[in-house]
């Protein structure tokens, strides 16, 4: 999968000099985020965002509200969170997140996100996550559909900053989670992907853990899930917490049932001196998952079950 061109234009990105209204909905300009979101309440808009920095959050409480940089990567959200969660904290009727930058998020419960998602449906396109405790993180006992889609999560993740890990994605519905066309790279603790939903689709993404430090699974499935992880690339680094496997199913729970999980055209490779010998895929559920052909590098076993 080739880098996102967003991942490219953040790096390029002036210092813009914020105009004076940079939140658009209908033609009508806001100071702030927050007051962009309350506008709107429980109906349905697009907020425009302007090019520029922002050291400011917001909750959406209602409605459907897309959030779109007028410019891909040239919105950056900085280190400000609301309720002590995240930069947006999501609890309306559904959201989309397109071509934002998120960057610096640290709280004190060691979860601090670009985006908290509580409620509603949610999609993300195009959009970075950057040297946080937490990329996106979620959940809610519901039929939520999540989908995350040509983005960028680096130098995400903690273990050693509160009881709790932190991780690049972490995600709990009863729906979906289907995240496709985005890499993953440096992570600086617990797991690139960690999702507890009955179905997942996790498709043509690069993990790149060469950088990584502290880290441990690329992608766990902790309650278990059918669905398909496929054509990813993975290279799993040396430096991990935890390098016993690339991907894990139901280490915590059976609570989903995981027969017929295809895991298959996948590529995973491990970088020069890593002598751990993991298992590409660990299965403690024992369902019959559907095993397909993947390409394996050397020292990587296919599959053990425990």
């Amino acid at each position: 999968m080739k880098r996102s061109l967003l991942a490219f234009a953040v790096l390029a990105v002036p210092a813009f000099a914020q105009t004076a209204a940079p939140f658009t909905v209908a033609g009508r300009g806001f100071a702030t985020l927050q007051e962009a979101v309350s506008s709107i309440g429980a109906g349905t808009a697009v907020i425009l965002i302007a090019p520029g920095t922002y050291r400011q959050c917001a909750v959406q409480s209602g409605g459907h509200i897309t959030f779109k940089a007028v410019q891909p990567g040239t919105a950056i959200f900085d280190s400000v969170t609301c309720e002590d969660k995240a930069a947006l904290v999501l609890r309306g009727q559904g959201s989309v997140v397109e071509g934002l930058v998120f960057r610096g998020y640290r709280v004190r419960d060691g979860n601090g996100a670009g985006i908290r998602s509580e409620t509603g449906d949610l999609r993300v396109i195009d959009a970075m996550f950057l040297n946080s405790q937490e990329g996106i993180l979620g959940g809610e006992s519901s039929g939520q559909t999540i989908t995350i889609d040509h983005s960028t999560f680096s130098g995400l993740g903690q273990c050693d900053e509160a009881p709790n890990c932190a991780h690049g994605i972490y995600l709990a519905n009863q729906g979906s989670v289907t995240v496709t066309n985005s890499r993953f790279e440096r992570g600086t603790g617990g797991h690139y992907v960690k999702v507890r939903s009955p179905r997942v689709s996790i498709t043509d993404n690069s993990f790149d853990d060469t950088a990584g430090r502290k880290t441990n699974y690329m992608i766990d499935l902790p309650d278990g899930a059918t669905g398909v992880i496929a054509r990813n690339t993975f290279v799993q680094g040396k430096n991990k917490e935890n390098g016993s496997a690339l991907i894990v199913v139901a280490a915590e729970a059976k609570t989903y049932p995981s027969t017929g999980l295809r895991v298959e055209d996948n590529d995973a490779r491990l970088t020069p001196g890593d002598n751990k010998n993991p298992a590409f895929v660990v299965d403690f559920s024992h369902d019959r998952l559907a095993l397909g052909a993947n390409r394996l590098g050397t020292g990587v076993k296919p599959f053990e079950t425990r």
